[in-house]
């Protein structure tokens, strides 16, 4: 399993455009990425020019696949009109869990 964590700092007022690029994107990364096992965007409570995936891939092959498809690669180049900052990416090894690979190990 590997996974990661990315933080967007939207523009003030880019966040409802950010989510339809994400709305637009999602179907096809459910659809076309078998390896990928988690793709969740949260909103931040505190923070409404925040953005936070959590992501979730079988192995970093799967990660890297997802980097591949051309649905991702348009996703990564029309985001930047939505940013404020780079994205804070945090890559993640997992320990131990409840849900993602059926209980704690």
């Amino acid at each position: 399993m590997f996974g990661l964590v990315v933080r967007f700092a939207l523009r003030p007022g880019a966040a409802e455009g950010f989510d339809r690029l994400v709305a637009e994107t999602l179907p096809q990364i459910v659809a076309l990425e078998p390896g990928t096992q988690v793709y969740a965007t949260h909103a931040v409570e505190e923070d409404p020019d925040a953005r936070i995936f959590y992501e979730l891939y079988r192995s970093r092959e799967a990660f890297d696949e997802h980097e591949r498809q051309e649905h991702v690669m348009r996703f990564l180049a029309a985001r930047e009109e939505f940013l404020a900052a780079p994205p804070r990416v945090e890559f993640l090894s997992l320990i131990d869990d409840k849900g993602v690979t059926g209980g704690a190990k």
